[in-house]
């Protein structure tokens, strides 16, 4: 019994002895820092194409400079405003520096701005002056600045529609013209990025698109009057792109 105290004795001083340095080796163990986070940075450069829809609203404004055989002094017929919807895509091309964004884009739409008034012209009878657009183009360069996934911008060109004009007797076709107008434009929209290549923009853009003289000809294709038309348009527009490119991992 004396045996068994004694060994009993013997091991506990033992495991007495060896704790202390469990817990040195312990201490000693060598510590691994956690990997920092890492976010990602929307990176804007690349090539993006994508549709757009919206609506605008064009201010005809036509003063006749010749009727019928003979010059008159300009006589001004009156004003009007041609609305409605345009849908069509866009195409570009960005690059990043920074936070500033420089870009430039083709952007191509379907129109259908209508419009009309009454002539003020004594013609003799009465005469409706009707507009339409029914194509507009805009080629345009761009400057922005960058909040991550979220852009604003500003933008500056050249612009041109497509005009179709006629006059209209009882609501029958007596003379009409059509041009392909150049001018300029300028613009703003907020983008944003929803997705690594996907973004979505709301864009108003302003047309600067002078005064033009359009030659009128009678349905049998002789002449009938010569108009000086001004005009300008307001268009603001939804947009989806798909770009190629993404976000980039750089920021820790």
């Amino acid at each position: 019994m004396k045996k068994i105290l004694l060994g009993a004795a013997a091991l506990v001083a033992a495991l007495s002895m060896s704790a202390p340095a469990s817990a040195a080796d312990l201490a000693a163990a060598p510590y691994t820092k956690a990997p920092s986070m890492i976010a990602a940075v929307y990176d804007w450069t690349g090539f993006y194409i994508g549709l757009n829809g919206g609506g605008g609203s064009t201010r005809k404004c036509w003063d006749i400079n010749n009727a019928g055989a003979g010059n008159i002094a300009p006589f001004r017929e009156g004003c009007h405003d041609a609305s409605g919807g345009m849908v069509g895509g866009q195409m570009g091309y960005r690059w990043q520096a920074g936070g500033w964004v420089f870009g430039l884009e083709a952007m191509g739409d379907w129109a259908n701005f209508k419009g009309s008034n009454l002539s003020a012209f004594p013609f003799g009878v009465a005469v409706t002056n009707q507009t339409k657009i029914d194509a507009i183009g805009l080629f345009t360069g761009q400057v922005g600045y960058a909040w991550n996934n979220v852009l604003w911008y500003v933008k500056g060109g050249a612009a041109v529609t497509h005009d179709n004009y006629n006059g209209r007797l009882g609501g029958v076709v007596a003379d009409q013209a059509s041009e392909a107008r150049w001018g300029g434009a300028v613009g703003t929209g907020i983008e944003v990025g929803f997705a690594p290549n996907w973004t979505v923009a709301v864009e108003y853009d302003h047309l600067f698109m002078g005064s033009r003289n359009n030659n009128f000809v009678l349905p049998g294709g002789g002449f009938s009057r010569i108009d000086n038309i001004r005009e300008d348009v307001d268009m603001g527009t939804v947009r989806v792109n798909y770009r190629w490119g993404g976000p980039v991992i750089s920021k820790y």
